[in-house]
């Protein structure tokens, strides 16, 4: 199977008001439908879970039923870091360690029909899949104070990190069993976690898109919408 997980547990404090940021409106629907109306289109997709928090389970019900998503077969509450989250919806896919899980921010909500059929095209030859774009500014690694720069990257080296993230269960799986036993595990995205405990796992690369950003602030929204 060819399984999404929309990740959709973000508070949204950084956008500004009291409404979680997946649930704004924009060009007439909400962030969060845009995000799954795209992978329930999808050909490739044979289901989709959604993992929010526990408090907005009502609301996400509310809205499959408003947009008559058939692929949508999980609502699972949410974990308080991001790695809990995709922990949560791994774990309910257990059974499957051959399928593929593409992890999706319900922030982003012009992933394309493209973007989704590379990273699962990409799966048949690796385990690990990450979504990345050139950047077209330099990047500089500072020094542990912040103070002064430590090193220059070669910037056509760089890319900046997108999502769908996408695994092979299995592969995954054995990461976070590793990962959760170290003391020290500190975690940002899922490719890092196989990046760090599973080194010998090459991570393939599929080219993301300007328009596959993520909603951060506020500004974000009025770029969104020239999107759209």
């Amino acid at each position: 199977m060819n399984i999404a997980v929309i990740l959709a547990g973000g508070t949204g404090s950084r956008v500004g008001g009291g409404t979680p940021k997946q649930f704004l409106i924009l060009a007439g629907k909400t962030i969060l439908e845009h995000s799954v109306q795209t992978f329930e289109n999808h050909p490739l997709i044979d289901q989709i879970a959604i993992v929010c928090h526990k408090d907005y389970i009502d609301n996400i019900n509310a809205l499959i039923g408003q947009n008559g998503w058939q692929k949508v077969t999980k609502v699972l509450p949410g974990g308080r870091e991001r790695y809990e989250s995709s922990l949560i919806a791994l774990r309910s896919y257990a059974a499957y360690p051959d399928s593929n899980i593409l992890i999706h921010d319900a922030a982003r909500p012009l992933v394309s029909e493209r973007i989704i059929t590379d990273s699962i095209k990409a799966l048949e030859s690796s385990n690990a899949v990450m979504v990345g774009l050139a950047t077209s500014d330099t990047i500089f690694q500072t020094d542990q104070e912040g103070k002064y720069i430590e090193s220059i990257p070669q910037r056509a080296l760089l890319r900046r990190a997108q999502t769908p993230q996408s695994f092979k269960i299995g592969t995954l799986s054995r990461a976070f069993e590793i990962a959760l036993k170290d003391p020290a595990f500190v975690c940002t995205d899922d490719c890092g976690i196989i990046s760090k405990y599973l080194p010998a796992e090459r991570i393939a690369i599929v080219d993301g898109e300007e328009k596959n950003m993520k909603l951060t602030y506020s500004s974000d929204l009025s770029i969104l919408e020239t999107f759209f």
